[in-house]
């Protein structure tokens, strides 16, 4: 596959357009703006570059990695653990749930745009496994493209979320993909460095606005 092809396919599965169910979930943010933590675009802001930074620079990116190098090597063990590792760190049923239900879309989803793909990417457990982990293998080397297009793709999606619920016009939107977008590539290199025994998400505020948006009273996004 050429350079040019690759790259479009990157995009589209990258893209949260995808029927991958992305644009339903908040990540806790719907509670967040209900509490008045998250109230404006600032606040907003701060939310999202804490979740690049910690749940994105020490889990999904190094975790994604890790399960690139597993898929190259054919390592069944290795690809099981990392999927299971990740999984074991969602701190909720919320986002436990959300892994798993986009997990098995965007396999799908994957198998559309490339074709079926090795055993291992059937694998059960979290959307890089099935997305990021064997998904790409055939398009794209190395791993660092595919980190950024499943970073930007986090970030859109919750940008458009902010859009919905602080909520803000598409001309702070775009600032805002812009000024964080600027981030990811140098999160990313730090993530890619990390060690095993450094790896692990934990954002207290984050844990707590999933867990009561699964019972908040009136919702938009899917719990």
């Amino acid at each position: 596959m050429n350079s040019d092809l690759a790259l479009l396919r990157l995009l589209q599965l990258a893209s949260p357009g995808l029927p991958v169910g992305g644009f339903t979930y908040s990540q806790g943010l719907e509670w967040a703006v209900e509490a008045g933590w998250v109230r404006d675009i600032a606040s907003f802001s701060a939310w999202q570059r804490e979740q690049l930074h910690d749940t994105l620079g020490y889990l999904d990116w190094p975790v994604l990695a890790r399960l690139y190098r597993a898929s190259q090597a054919r390592d069944a063990e290795a690809f099981g653990h990392w999927s299971r590792f990740l999984l074991a760190n969602r701190e909720t049923a919320e986002l436990r749930l959300e892994e798993q239900q986009r997990r098995g879309a965007d396999t799908h989803a994957r198998r559309l745009a490339t074709g079926p793909g090795p055993g291992l990417a059937c694998q059960p457990g979290t959307q890089p496994a099935g997305r990021h982990g064997l998904a790409w293998r055939p398009l794209v080397d190395p791993a660092a493209p595919v980190g950024l297009g499943h970073g930007f793709a986090w970030l859109e999606g919750a940008v458009m979320a902010g859009v919905k619920l602080v909520p803000f016009g598409q001309q702070a939107a775009q600032t805002l993909l812009r000024d964080l977008g600027e981030e990811l590539s140098s999160v990313l290199d730090h993530a890619l460095a990390l060690d095993d025994d450094q790896l692990g998400g934990g954002l207290p505020l984050l844990a707590i606005a999933s867990s009561r948006h699964e019972t908040q009273y009136t919702r938009l996004f899917r719990s």
